[in-house]
């Protein structure tokens, strides 16, 4: 029997009031990342690696 791990859904720390988007990183093989006012949209499935990777580098931009 297979256990499904459901998406445990978390608002990003560095949204504001015009771009916000959630992250899923519960499951340790995939992070999921979506945009929390356009759910319908779908979502991006990526691996650790390239999420952390996206995250160092969007720490570097200027605000």
């Amino acid at each position: 029997m297979v256990l499904k791990i459901l998406p445990n859904w978390r608002t990003s720390s560095y949204t504001s009031h015009d771009s916000c988007v959630e992250v899923a990183d519960n499951q340790p093989a995939i992070v999921r990342v979506r945009d929390t006012k356009h759910r319908e949209y779908g979502r991006m499935d990526l691996r650790p690696a390239s999420w952390a990777r996206f995250v160092e580098y969007t720490k570097r931009l200027p605000l």
